[in-house]
């Protein structure tokens, strides 16, 4: 292998693939990253079984080839060639040297014939702008459960409902659901769990994508496939909570507030949050009054009032505020609305204008 190819392009490909790459001992291959060279171009491909990638980039290939390397060591080496422009790379035996603007690396190399292949789901496909994906996982992925015990809540569910994506996660403490309208979508999919490490990693992968991308929804597995991208991770096999049962229809109270004020609100009220990170709402629209307080033992405490259209009865009530903050960044509009069944009850956020995302929090008790 003998190849030269943009400095920036490889190093953005490897950045991402190598965060694939890890330790593993039954197969240490998989702490590498492979790199092909073949008719004009250099395939980076990594993988860790549980999700896969594959990039391809365009490049000046004297000499086709393929060599694994030490993901970590190769990436960092890379990243730190400064202005450079080009990277030039070459097989010899058992090395793979690197060149770049002075600097030169000679780096230990596999056999790349161990190395996996990445597979492309064979099941229904249709294409979707990268930014509706993006749009609807940073929407929700943040509201999975992070442990293992109970796969199908550290996943992000995806299911096609008329003429819309809609996304949904949930951990039991908060549930999170986006819909998007999504009027291109040619075939029809069973509703699908995806692990949220890798919905992690599939919203670094869309970031820098900017056309549509073909999904594929196979038994047990999803491919996204754009210009030079191939992206494969694993289905969880299991059944969603039908979280349609627990959102409320009927609400007692309503306060409306400015985003803006709210997140400045919460940033000086959770100060003196407990290290349960519980927050005081209270809510009375005949006072005029809508107040958030936080109170620790160690540091004392903090009431916020702030200024909010109302609507309904007198409530009261305790959230963790991790929850409440993490959802904001999910709401487009200007206006955020608080809704309320009654004292201790759920809370449901959501975007003043946008029913496209709704957010439930479940109440904490003293």
């Amino acid at each position: 292998m003998k190849v030269e190819i943009s400095k920036d392009k490889l190093q953005g490909v490897v950045n991402k693939a190598s965060r694939l790459a890890g330790k593993h001992l039954s197969l240490p291959i998989l702490s590498h990253i492979l790199l092909t060279a073949k008719r004009g171009e250099l395939v980076v491909r990594a993988t860790n079984l549980d999700i896969g990638v594959e990039y391809t980039l365009p490049a000046k290939v004297e000499q086709e080839g393929a060599a694994a390397v030490p993901a970590g060591v190769f990436s960092a080496f890379i990243s730190n060639l400064g202005s450079a422009r080009g990277v030039s790379l070459e097989e010899t035996k058992e090395k793979v040297t690197v060149r770049a603007a002075g600097a030169t690396a000679v780096i230990n190399r596999a056999g790349s014939d161990d190395f996996p292949t990445i597979p492309k789901a064979e099941g229904p496909s249709f294409l979707a702008d990268p930014r509706t994906l993006l749009k609807g996982f940073r929407a929700v992925h943040y509201a999975g459960a992070l442990g293992n015990l109970k796969p199908e809540l550290s996943s992000v569910y995806v299911y096609h409902d008329g003429e819309e994506l809609v996304f949904v996660a949930t951990d039991s403490f908060r549930l999170a659901e986006k819909r998007i309208s999504f009027k291109k979508t040619a075939a029809s999919f069973q509703p699908i769990l995806i692990p949220i490490k890798n919905v992690a990693e599939l919203i670094r992968m869309l970031e820098e994508e900017t056309e549509d991308i073909r999904v594929f929804v196979g038994k047990g597995q999803l491919s996204l496939e754009g210009s030079g991208l191939l992206a494969t991770t694993r289905l969880v096999d299991g059944s969603f909570p039908d979280y349609r049962q627990i959102m409320p229809k009927e609400f007692k109270t309503e306060a409306v507030m400015l985003k803006e004020d709210l997140l400045a609100s919460l940033k000086l009220t959770t100060l003196f949050s407990d290290r349960f990170n519980q927050l005081h709402i209270n809510a009375d629209p005949k006072k005029k009054l809508f107040e958030l307080s936080a109170k620790s033992g160690e540091f004392g405490e903090s009431v916020s009032a702030l200024p909010a259209a109302q609507t309904g009865e007198a409530f009261k009530g305790n959230f963790n505020h991790r929850y409440i903050s993490d959802c904001l960044s999910a709401v487009s509009a200007d206006s955020v609305a608080f809704r309320f069944s009654g004292d201790n009850r759920p809370l449901l956020v959501g975007g003043v204008g946008d029913p496209s995302f709704r957010y439930l929090v479940m109440p904490m008790n003293r």
